[in-house]
């Protein structure tokens, strides 16, 4: 299994996603496979 490299988020990505989690539309699990993150950096 390969590790991915590290990535950094910019400030509009993360902006981006807050909102997306705010809004309570979808589910953390949802919102993580959408934006390609875990759960765990959501919450």
């Amino acid at each position: 299994m390969a590790r991915r490299s590290r990535r950094n988020h910019g400030p509009a990505f993360k902006a981006k996603v807050a909102v997306a989690a705010i809004k309570g539309e979808k589910t953390l699990v949802e919102l993580a496979q959408d934006f390609d993150l875990h759960p765990n950096q959501i919450k």
